[in-house]
């Protein structure tokens, strides 16, 4: 019995003792990955570590990296938000046309911002609803509300592009403190506010806790469509502040403002780590994915990879970084080889 009972010990040791590399590398992979990527364009170019060529990268993953925190609230339920490109447009175009531009007289100032915002509210309210009570799968309901809000913001569209005047939307790109526009000190707000939600509030605990095991959690009498609907209003209001950046970097409404927005978003949370099974990541992680995708892709242009090599490059990357994080849930998630 004791000799079993010590062999026994020793599997279990050993067990750990093998998982323990494959976690360190799932925690830490995607930091590594980065310092790795920055080094070998450093090699490289010769010119990649800059302050210039660290400034372009955070402006450009700013829009990337909110996106991939407001969609993370879905993902780590381990469901999916597919309705980010039509929120975007449609608050874009909320947008242009409530605040100061050269279509009509309105001037809401701040008011239009904050409608624009609550339109993404409205989305992400519509998507949890049909969600959680209509128990329609996620990828169904927000492929629905994706097209949409296409719809809506082709509707609002008039006959000429709406030109933005408004100084507190322009201010977002024009404005800069320390080199950098205040579209990255937003990100960097979005970020930290996710962030502690998701590690410190109730709302965050039980959004974890769904995506980890949904059962466990009903079974506890835990009202686990409550949350469900918090995390799709969340990420319905992140995208429609996105969608206000993207309209101040561009200067008008655009009804095609979020084309290309979608997938790098949910690219950069299962690079950063937030798996897609739901129950692990988080908003840190998915802003780090964010920017590993834009250091890679600052650093394919400045060796000059053409637009096809630099998409196989972020592809393999996605695909190792998918590997990497899910491996050890296989057998969970019944994947066939």
């Amino acid at each position: 019995m004791s000799k079993s009972h010590s062999v026994g010990s020793q599997g279990v040791t050993l067990g750990r003792s093998r998982s323990l590399p494959l976690k360190t590398l799932q925690n830490m992979g995607p930091l590594i990955a980065l310092f790795l990527m920055i080094f070998a364009f450093q090699i490289t170019t010769g010119s990649f570590v800059s302050i210039g060529n660290f400034k372009s990268i955070l402006e450009a993953a700013a829009v990337p990296a909110i996106l991939a925190v407001g969609i993370s609230f879905v993902i780590l339920l381990g469901a999916i938000d597919l309705s980010v490109q039509g929120i975007i447009a449609a608050a874009s175009m909320t947008l242009s046309l409530l605040v100061a531009n050269g279509i009509n007289g309105n001037n809401f100032g701040l008011g239009g911002i904050c409608i624009a915002i609550l339109v993404g509210v409205a989305f992400g309210a519509l998507n949890g609803v049909l969600h959680v009570v209509g128990k329609t799968p996620s990828l169904i309901v927000t492929l629905g509300t994706w097209f949409i809000g296409l719809g809506v913001a082709a509707v609002l569209f008039p006959d000429r592009v709406p030109t933005i005047h408004e100084p507190l939307v322009l201010g977002l790109t024009s404005v800069h403190i320390a080199g950098l526009s205040l579209n990255v000190f937003i990100a960097l707000g979005v970020i930290a506010a996710a962030h502690a939600v998701l590690k410190y509030t109730r709302v965050g605990r039980m959004i974890y806790a769904i995506g980890g095991d949904e059962g466990i959690v009903v079974a506890s009498g835990i009202p686990v469509k409550r949350y469900k609907f918090i995390a799709f209003v969340i990420s319905g209001g992140i995208a429609a502040l996105a969608g206000i950046l993207l309209s101040g970097q561009l200067g008008n409404g655009n009804a095609d403002i979020g084309a290309g927005q979608l997938f790098p978003a949910i690219s950069a949370a299962v690079v950063g780590g937030t798996l897609l099974s739901g129950g692990r990541g988080g908003a840190l992680q998915s802003a780090l994915g964010a920017l590993i995708l834009e250091v890679l892709g600052n650093g394919l242009i400045q060796i000059g990879a053409g637009p096809y090599s630099r998409n196989i490059f972020s592809g393999a990357v996605i695909l190792v970084a998918v590997s990497l994080t899910s491996y050890h849930l296989r057998r969970k998630l019944r994947v066939v080889k």
